[in-house]
């Protein structure tokens, strides 16, 4: 555990270095961010080194020249689709991710909402939008888009579109997610800056899939399991194979849409500079891993964890079941079984033991922690005690809450709230927890272990409460829960 397998250093050098060279060849740059920008926990996952605000680092040393756009599709606030991460949906996210951007000291110019076709959640989102100051554009659906390449460079294509106006040299397209269309973005507005007599290029900061790893390397495999809802498949890129006789990796969506960007190009330029999807990539990803088994155990874990979650997401009816059959498959490919993500079995057992829910946390050094069902708390707030104990050193049948503060909680619950249920959730535990601290040395000691549960392991046999699912997820926990509801209440929080 905590074993590094990517220099973030160096890839730091090397991607800022081939940044500026693309930034050389145009006067304008449309610079696409595929992944998140702010904070890339994926990339964090499967590459261990890799800093999720890698990007923002390097952003900010350009952030005299860029402005921000930030892409959000009507579709996706239409279907209230969230962050698998941070647990909040993309419309939040939009948000969260200007104020991120203003506190570090960048100039966020707009947003842009695409797929527009009067989905009254996006009117919503934008009324409140403007309502902040905030300014909006609208992208509409292009009808045989991406094949119809007369119609789409055209007024009835591109043209329909808002113009973004821009004022710095460097535009940086940006989204809450993949499927957002920051790519079609950025051709629109290539098309609009060339109505407009005003020359400017694109480009496209990536990340995944790395193009210099094979095809089914783990790492790129789980760039696939973390897409299922788009359909994205990894591929060879057959231009760049035609053009240079070199095998790359890169996925459907760029190779489908190359011919209109080159379309584009030509147009405007009478040649395009670019010869594959490969070359309009700027990733460096590839050469900065230096422990390639490291990666490789890393990103089988991750797509075992996206596994559960798409497991639990079509429980929930919130993904189909052709997105977990092809997680299944994905995992049929790489040999892989749901239990061989340790807190598996080691929360099974405990579950099978008591005949009740249970859950484990793997901590960062590898120890096993458990959790039970107990009348006092559910087992994602027993497990998360027990956890704070063993990392302070303190044994676990010392109680570190005072029976004094947790009557009153529980009575707070039942019977002035109306919940049936009288256990504490994580957030109810540590709030006691920090009040005893108040009085206990020894509670105050597992409190100050808090933020040591970043990267832990976690897994729960029945799906969590949102409660506390998204309390692990804010302490920087990775959870995943086996797709079983605990008992059989349709209504559940």
């Amino acid at each position: 555990m905590g074993t590094i397998g990517f220099d973030n250093e160096t890839y730091l050098a090397m991607q800022s270095e081939r940044i500026r060279e693309r930034v050389a060849r145009f006067g304008k740059l449309y610079l696409e961010f595929g992944g998140k920008l702010f904070d890339d926990y994926h990339a964090a996952r499967v590459l261990p080194g890799f800093r999720p605000d890698s990007k923002m680092r390097m952003l900010l040393e350009l952030k005299e020249q860029a402005e921000l756009i930030v892409v959000i599709s009507a579709d996706d606030i239409e279907k209230n689709k969230r962050r698998g991460d941070l647990g909040i949906t993309y419309d939040l996210d939009v948000m969260r991710l200007i104020d991120s951007f203003r506190e570090y000291g960048l100039y966020v110019s707009g947003v842009v909402l695409t797929r527009c076709r009067g989905q009254q959640a996006a009117q919503n989102f934008e009324n409140r939008l403007q309502s902040l100051g905030v300014r909006v554009y609208r992208h509409y659906p292009i009808d045989d888009y991406p094949a119809d390449l007369p119609r789409i460079v055209s007024e009835n294509g591109f043209g329909k579109n808002d113009y973004i106006e821009t004022t710095r040299p460097i535009v940086v397209i940006t989204a809450p997610g993949p499927g957002s269309g920051k790519m079609a973005t950025c051709l629109s507005q290539l098309y609009h800056d060339h109505q407009r007599g005003i020359r400017a290029g694109y480009a496209k900061y990536e990340t995944f899939p790395i193009w210099n790893l094979p095809l089914k390397h783990p790492i790129n495999l789980a760039y696939e399991a973390a897409t299922v809802d788009l359909d994205d498949v990894n591929m060879i890129d057959p231009f760049h194979l035609e053009a240079y006789g070199e095998t790359t990796v890169n996925y459907n969506r760029d190779v489908e849409i190359f011919p209109v960007l080159e379309a584009i190009f030509r147009q405007i330029f009478g040649d395009c500079p670019y010869k594959s999807p490969t070359d309009m990539g700027v990733n460096m990803v590839g050469c900065a891993i230096v422990d390639d088994e490291v990666c490789r155990e890393a990103s089988k874990q991750e797509i075992l964890r996206r596994y559960y979650e798409t497991a639990c997401a079509v429980k929930r009816g919130e993904a189909t079941s052709r997105e977990l059959q092809k997680m299944e498959m994905l995992l049929r490919s790489m040999q892989l079984e749901p239990e061989q993500r340790r807190v598996v079995p080691a929360a099974q057992a405990v579950a099978q033991r008591t005949g009740n829910p249970a859950v484990a946390i793997e901590l960062n050094d590898g120890t096993m922690i458990t959790g039970k069902t107990t009348s006092l708390m559910g087992p994602a707030c027993s497990a998360l005690l027990n956890a704070l104990k063993a990392l302070a050193g303190i044994a676990p049948q010392v109680d570190l809450i005072s029976p004094a503060v947790l009557a009153p909680i529980q009575h707070l619950k039942v019977e002035h709230l109306g919940n049936r249920n009288p256990r504490l959730h994580t957030d109810e535990m540590l709030i006691a927890l920090s009040m005893s601290a108040v009085t206990n040395p020894t509670a105050e000691l597992a409190m100050q272990e808090l933020d040591k549960l970043k990267g832990a392991q976690v897994h729960s046999t029945v799906i969590l409460s949102q409660v506390d699912e998204k309390l692990l997820k804010k302490i920087g926990a990775n959870v995943t829960c086996s797709p079983v509801y605990e008992g059989q209440r349709l209504f559940r929080k």
